[in-house]
């Protein structure tokens, strides 16, 4: 989409994944120029599924699509966000294979492909309704989620290397 004043007009639309794909969040990585787009692909066994995206002109290219999460119970939930202080993407999620705990990694991205490190629970419990942004003030990430579809909570998290740590979770809303 190109904006131009309080109107939009779009190129013509790319299929990225030829499958059926669900909880789908993208990204936009400052340090490589690159677009990130995760999701959960129903073609594949609902795997946590990630794919880098090139802009040129009005089109959009795609890399080749890397699994991130390859439980049986497959992902959902997913949020994507961009650490600008350590170039990292930043993918949470909950991950039905492990009880449905909210789960974070951190990918970096490398030409048109990117890697991811270990993923890290930074709840113990059900997670939903999660979504992901970058505080450039404090370089930190928080994460927003409802644990056990209810009480309303956020966590920091510190991206160090291709790992992330959480602080302790605070009730925004009970």
């Amino acid at each position: 989409g190109t904006v131009s004043g309080t109107s939009i007009s779009f190129g013509t639309a790319v299929v990225f994944e030829s499958a059926t794909s669900q909880a789908i969040s993208a990204t936009f990585d400052s340090n490589s120029n690159k677009v990130v787009i995760a999701y959960s692909d129903d073609g594949n066994s609902s795997y946590g599924t990630a794919i880098v995206g090139t802009v040129s002109g009005t089109s959009i290219s795609f890399g080749t699509a890397v699994v991130f999460e390859s439980g049986t119970m497959g992902v959902d939930g997913i949020a994507a966000t961009f650490d600008s202080n350590s170039n990292k993407v930043v993918i949470a999620y909950k991950n039905g294979s492990n009880s449905s705990y909210g789960t974070a990694i951190v990918g970096t991205v490398s030409g048109t492909s990117i890697s991811f490190g270990t993923a890290v629970v930074f709840v113990s419990a059900s997670a939903a309704y999660i979504s992901a942004t970058f505080d450039s003030t404090s370089n930190k990430v928080v994460v927003a989620y409802a644990e056990g579809y209810s009480n309303g909570t956020a966590i920091v998290g510190t991206v160090s290397g291709t790992s992330i740590s959480f602080g302790t979770a605070v009730v925004f809303e009970s």
